[in-house]
Order: structure tokens, then C-alpha cells, then sequence
């Protein structure tokens, strides 16, 4: 992976955060639209905040720990330890950086509510082979492409 490649991709720590951020405001049913307003912002901040686009700053953290209700290390817990910016760049490389792409996505929060409601542990394998089935389509479309 080339360098032009990586500077275009969020970086991991900034993915994190905004995760968290989302995590949090969805999980008070707060909407992108009323913490944007309590922020002084526009959505469109907030969803690349969200995102991990756009870093947020410290004051914009801070302010965002106020509204949520969280003490600003909420933000970074289970963000892994990074060694060096190559590690921090290594996409696909451990739990976290999964758990971190995998809560990046739309859909995600509301899947992982979901899941552990699911009582009976076959169908839960068989929902995990079915994302395993759709990924290997897309990877394979993606080949193709």
C-alpha cells in the first residue's frame, strides 16, 4: 500500500473516537442533528467526526464529554496501543482495528444490539456464516471489477 493511499484513509485513533462519540449519542437517542447544535456545528461536522474524517479538537472533545455525559477517556477506551504510525496505518491487523472498522459502518451500532439478543447460538452461527458468504461475494466482485 503506497503512502498517497494511507493519507487518504481516516486514521485509526480519529475512526475510534468517532465511533465512540456515535455510540454514545445514539445510545441517549440523541440525533447527528441536536449534539451538532449543542456543538455549534453543522451535521455535516459532526457525521465527519462520526465518521473519523475530520479530527475533532481538544475543546470540541471536551465539549462533546459535557453533552454526552462522559469523561473524555470514554473516548479512547478499548483503542488500541499504537507502536508507531505504521502501526497505526495497519488496516485489518488485530481486534481492535476490526472492532474499530466494524462500528465505523452504518448499520453497525444497531447490529451489535441486535446479536446478543439472538438466544439460540445456531442461528447465531449461521448469521455469522452468512456475513462470511456475503463478504467473500463482495471480495470476490471486487476482483472482478
Amino acid at each position: 500500500m503506497n503512502k498517497d493511499h494511507l493519507a487518504r484513509q481516516p486514521n485509526p485513533v480519529d475512526l475510534h473516537v468517532g465511533m465512540r462519540i456515535r455510540a454514545r449519542r445514539k445510545s441517549l437517542g440523541l440525533s447527528q442533528d441536536k449534539l451538532a447544535m449543542a456543538l455549534g456545528l453543522t451535521v455535516q461536522q459532526v457525521q465527519k467526526y462520526e465518521r473519523g474524517a475530520n479530527r475533532i479538537s481538544a475543546s470540541k472533545l471536551y465539549e462533546a464529554a459535557r453533552i454526552l455525559g462522559v469523561p473524555i477517556p470514554f473516548f479512547f477506551e478499548g483503542l488500541p496501543v499504537l507502536v508507531d504510525d505504521d502501526a497505526a496505518h495497519s488496516a485489518g491487523q488485530g481486534l481492535g482495528d476490526a472492532f474499530t472498522r466494524f462500528m465505523a459502518t452504518q448499520g453497525a451500532l444497531e447490529l451489535a444490539e441486535l446479536f446478543p439478543r439472538i438466544s439460540n447460538a445456531k442461528i447465531r452461527r449461521h448469521v455469522v456464516g452468512m456475513c462470511k458468504a456475503m463478504a467473500d461475494v463482495g471480495d470476490q466482485n471486487a476482483k472482478v471489477a
